[in-house]
């Protein structure tokens, strides 16, 4: 199965703050499936109080179909084939080359974390990061 990873943090620092990206860097994730394609989308606490903000956020700039129920902070993506696995909060510090994931998402529930740790290190920028999962 082929992985991908999306952070928001360069969208979030650089376009929308208008800041530098810090060096550690705080928020929640989110881990989806479709079609072969494993997810992580990493967003920083300051752009997603919710796991739901992410999930509409890759939604809506990738034109996929879905309805934000506000009162449950779950975004409902239309097409079953995709399929929300899960979510968390994560701690990167990218000086040290550490990210530690843990916790879950009350929308989605816990993350998958069986091969994260490898899955996370095969992507090229990831690759001598320190993968801690608790």
């Amino acid at each position: 199965m082929k992985f991908t990873i999306i952070d928001y943090s360069d969208v979030y620092y650089t376009q929308i703050a208008k800041t530098q990206r810090p060096k550690r860097i705080h928020g929640k994730f989110v881990q989806m499936r479709h079609k072969g394609i494993e997810y992580i989308l990493f967003s920083p606490k300051e752009f997603s109080k919710y796991h739901a903000d992410i999930v509409k956020t890759y939604c809506e700039e990738k034109g996929i179909a879905g309805i934000y129920n506000g009162q449950a902070k779950r975004f409902v993506i239309d097409d079953p084939s995709w399929v929300i696995l899960g979510g968390g909060k994560f701690e990167m510090d990218r000086e040290k080359m550490i990210i530690r994931i843990y916790d879950n998402s009350m929308a989605y529930g816990s993350f998958d974390a069986r091969g994260l740790k490898e899955k996370i290190r095969s992507v090229k920028r990831m690759s001598g990061y320190r993968v801690e999962i608790e």
